[in-house]
């Protein structure tokens, strides 16, 4: 079989970058869009489409950002300065970013964690989609993601859950490789 030598050299060197380190510009709407459904584009038993998208982009992230922080603070009021500025920017590090909602839920025929991990292989998928279109893409879940209390604020339904929140815009600058796991200390072969 041949070897698809761009892909390859992707998946070698694909690396997030933090959201922190993202800025303008970030994807527009069509662009947003033609992530999704690339990120779509995932193993799925039943067709089920047990996930969808929420796009937080323009000043609906600040203000999203500034209520987060409010429950934030009265969470933990002796939060220092630089957490509470923390705080503040959770949703405006990066021009756009899009949480991946699981809807996994108890079926006749398909397990829930199968259901779960097609929630997870969208994120990656959308991680790559971002990158296939030359932004940057951080993969967070971050509190919130945990907190059904802000569920309501974040669009979030009852029953659903945050897979993560995808960040995604233009690298400030560019990470150096970081280590990887040893193979010999992850795989094993049956048999051997």
């Amino acid at each position: 079989m041949p070897v698809n030598a761009a892909l390859k050299t992707y998946l070698e060197t694909r690396r997030s970058i933090p959201a922190f380190q993202m800025s303008e510009p970030g994807p527009s709407r069509p662009e947003i869009e033609e992530m999704l459904r690339l990120a779509s584009r995932v193993p799925d038993h039943g067709k089920l489409a047990p996930w969808r998208f929420i796009v937080y982009a323009g000043a609906e992230r600040e203000r999203i950002s500034q209520e987060l922080a409010k429950v934030a603070m009265a969470n933990k009021p002796d939060m220092d300065d630089e957490m509470i500025a923390v705080e503040h920017s959770r949703l405006t590090r990066a021009p756009v970013v899009i949480a991946v909602i699981s809807r996994a839920a108890p079926h006749v025929k398909i397990p829930e964690w199968e259901q779960v991990l097609s929630a997870g292989a969208v994120c990656l998928n959308l991680l790559m989609a971002a990158n296939a279109l030359g932004y940057a893409a951080n993969w967070l879940s971050e509190w919130f993601a945990f907190d059904e209390s802000v569920h309501p604020l974040l669009g979030v339904a009852a029953g659903e859950r945050v897979a993560g929140f995808i960040h995604i815009g233009t690298p400030k600058m560019h990470p150096g490789e970081r280590p990887r796991p040893d193979l010999a200390d992850i795989v094993t072969f049956a048999g051997e």
